[in-house]
């Protein structure tokens, strides 16, 4: 049966494990085979786990596949045992390589510069609620045993993986991209795996923005028109745009705002990782604070939003077109040189530019609060935050960062939108701002706020879903 060519003393010894050791696996295996066919498929691991405290992510479908000798989607006794010997030997080498004295302890300091090595500053204090997690007799260390039995079922095995539940940007993608880049170690940029990263983020950016293009669409309308628009509610304003374009016109601008995330996510990285380097000088291995990263980040997006500032005015004014005003992308930009000149590529980058500082910092500063208050409070028997606190922490920083910078990016949409003859004068960012609060108030400042929050949401749960499935088929964090 199941424990046929295993259960033997010589095997025990060959492989270096304690026999006693053997003799548990081979009770817990027969209590995790609820239904006792000798076999242990995803869902009685699950529950199994569940009923011993651990709730690890996606953790049994990782055991099952890393341990499916022989691919039947199930664990016998010998694929059960093998995994666990196996993985007990990377956690080994894992916990040598972290034990820096090698006094076979890890305290609070060697957990602490562990993670800043790999970009993920945190305080003595917070270290320490890391080590409690672990610290089973209450000795303010943990030793192999401790840190074995935390991580045996847990598919973790180094602190690069740790680390990388707190890299949030690329898989959140609710129509801008003004957040500061996430941080890569050296081995993940020369193992190809920060482009695999970048390219799952801009497939799950493409879907989700192609899923709520109509209240895209809506809120630039409300945005430009403003009172005058006769899309005042959301449910007429798709209405009426439906009426006069059918049901395809929802969707327009919508190639171009798609197109702009390769460019402009690959620009914003490559410029990122440059001014690190300029900022760092000569201290190559040093990490950069928050306060640093902010500065980086505000930079590396002011250069790719440069770079890529043409098709935003495509964007709008493609979103905006009526029906047969413009037959493509390559047509609305013939239009606008011929009748308004280059520079008319560049209408409303001014307050662009500038709305990146308040939604660059308020996002990070939000983002690291937010961390901070889950390593403080909540970092007993994991150290993965789960999929909820990732995606609200995302989601809450960035909106914080969009309601700040909203009123500089209306005021930049409707300088984008103002079609002109050359020589024609044109209204300035302050003069729009006047005769906005002069003629709706401060609040006509927030025009077009409702449709964009309405869609934060759908956003982030079809870019979440689709960015974890292209992460799979990418082969990243796997």
């Amino acid at each position: 049966m199941w424990r046929s060519g295993c259960w033997t003393r010589a095997r025990c010894q060959d492989s270096g494990v304690d026999p006693e050791r053997e003799r548990l696996w081979a009770e817990l295996f027969e209590q995790l085979d609820l239904n006792k066919n000798g076999l242990i498929d995803v869902n009685e691991l699950r529950v199994g786990l569940a009923a011993r405290g651990l709730s690890w992510s996606s953790v049994e479908e990782q055991i099952v596949r890393a341990g499916d000798i022989n691919l039947d989607g199930q664990l016998d006794f010998e694929e059960f045992t093998e995994y666990l010997r196996s993985h007990e030997k990377r956690l080994k080498l894992m916990f040598r390589s972290l034990d820096r004295n090698n006094d076979g302890q890890l305290d609070v300091g060697e957990i602490q510069q562990s993670l800043h090595n790999l970009g993920v500053d945190v305080t003595l204090e917070q270290a320490a609620k890391i080590l409690q997690s672990m610290d089973k007799d209450h000795s303010l260390t943990i030793d192999w045993f401790e840190w074995r039995d935390h991580f045996l079922f847990n598919p973790l095995h180094n602190m690069e993986e740790i680390a990388q539940y707190w890299k949030h940007s690329v898989m959140l993608d609710i129509g801008e991209l003004l957040t500061v880049p996430d941080e890569f170690s050296e081995k993940e940029k020369q193992s190809g795996y920060v482009w695999r990263q970048l390219m799952a983020g801009a497939v799950a950016g493409s879907v989700s923005r192609t899923g709520t293009a109509p209240l895209d669409r809506l809120k630039v309308f409300l945005q430009v028109h403003g009172q005058s628009s006769d899309k005042g509610t959301v449910w007429r304003g798709l209405h009426a745009m439906v009426k006069e374009g059918g049901l395809t016109a929802l969707w327009r601008g919508n190639g171009i705002n798609v197109l702009k995330i390769a460019p402009e996510t690959a620009i914003k990285f490559l410029a990122y990782e440059q001014i690190k380097c300029l900022m760092r000088g000569r201290n190559e291995g040093g990490t950069l604070k928050v306060q640093e990263r902010f500065v980086a980040g505000s930079l590396a997006g002011a250069t790719a939003q440069t770079v890529i500032y043409p098709m935003e005015v495509l964007k709008t004014r493609l979103t905006l077109r009526k029906t047969g005003q413009y037959s493509s992308v390559a047509h609305c930009a013939k239009q606008i040189l011929q009748k308004e000149g280059v520079l008319a590529f560049y209408k409303g980058y001014l307050p662009n530019m500038l709305g990146i500082i308040p939604y660059a910092g308020i996002d990070l500063a939000v983002y690291e609060t937010l961390k901070n208050a889950w390593l403080q409070r909540h970092t007993e028997g994991s150290p993965d935050p789960g999929v909820l606190v990732l995606v609200g922490c995302g989601t809450v920083s960035s909106t914080c960062g969009q309601l700040a910078s909203y009123p500089l990016a209306l005021i930049r949409t409707r300088m984008q939108a103002q079609a002109s003859v050359k020589g024609a004068p044109q209204l300035s960012m302050l003069t729009l701002f006047r005769s906005i609060v002069a003629q709706e108030g401060v609040v006509g400042l927030y025009r077009g706020i409702a449709p964009n929050f309405l869609k934060v949401i759908p956003a982030v749960s079809i870019s979440y879903v689709v960015y974890e499935h292209m992460r799979k088929v990418l082969g990243v964090g796997t």
